[in-house]
């Protein structure tokens, strides 16, 4: 159980993606579509043995948390394709990461966006006692993500994909996209919990002293490297809890 005290904490960013949202398992359903579609044509022109992209391990571990074009390059090169030098190689980086934009806004569309049960819960929670809450994540459809979760009220600031691209923020495990939601927020990174499910925004939480740092180890992750770099770690959202009530004061001074 971990438990989030707002006596001290005046603010909780959440990772959208696998913790306020079950769209982590569409983007790495979405990925291995993509991946192994491109690994079986390799195959066939350089006579290689085809071995499928594995979401437990390849996912998790080269893709899960980054921006798309990092993901798909840091895959890539984990199975040892060397790209071609340049704009040639950038070009298939981008035309995957392309694909897999479109595969995943189609699936989100037609089937719709589920939130956690239990993250409904705890926003509304927080909010009813003072804190803010804020999204954070890579994607550049957290906007869309929230919207369609039925979350986008209840996200007092979001800083994704689109936010970093335009602020010229680098990606998480630097904190700079932490902060700036933060900021946003109108609190201190030591006064703001993060709640957080891939590596690189757990080692972002760290990096930049956040007060609290809560990490949401779901089934299926639990070989996913060795424990995560938090203060606590919970299976769901369902094991946290609120303590407490943002003072008035520091609720006006914001």
């Amino acid at each position: 159980m971990a438990v989030i005290d707002l006596r001290r904490i005046a603010a909780v960013l959440f990772e959208t993606d696998g913790v306020i949202t079950d769209t982590a398992r569409v983007h790495a359903a979405v990925w291995k579509r993509v991946m192994d579609a491109y690994l079986r044509r390799r195959a066939a022109e350089t006579g290689e043995p085809w071995r499928p992209f594995d979401v437990r391990e390849d996912y998790l571990r080269y893709v899960d948390g980054k921006p798309r074009l990092d993901g798909a390059r840091d895959f890539l090169a984990s199975r040892g394709v060397r790209l071609p030098a340049g704009e040639e190689g950038g070009n298939v980086l981008a035309g995957l990461a392309c694909l897999k934009e479109g595969l995943f806004l189609a699936e989100i569309r037609h089937y719709g966006v589920a939130p956690f049960p239990a993250a409904v819960v705890l926003l509304r929670d927080l909010r009813r006692h003072g804190a803010r809450v804020g999204a954070v994540s890579p994607s550049r459809n957290c906007a869309e993500v929230l919207a369609r979760a039925g979350l986008a009220r209840l996200v007092d600031a979001r800083v994704d994909g689109v936010d970093a691209a335009s602020a010229g923020l680098p990606a998480m495990p630097d904190p700079a996209m932490l902060a700036e939601a933060a900021g946003r927020l109108g609190t201190a990174p030591h006064e703001t919990a993060v709640v957080a499910e891939t590596e690189p925004a757990l080692r972002a939480a760290r990096a930049g002293h956040f007060g609290l740092v809560v990490a949401v180890r779901s089934p299926g992750r639990e070989h996913a490297g060795p424990p995560p770099p938090a203060d606590h770690v919970v299976p769901d959202l369902a094991a946290v809890q609120v303590s407490g009530q943002v003072p008035l004061a520091a609720r006006a001074a914001r």
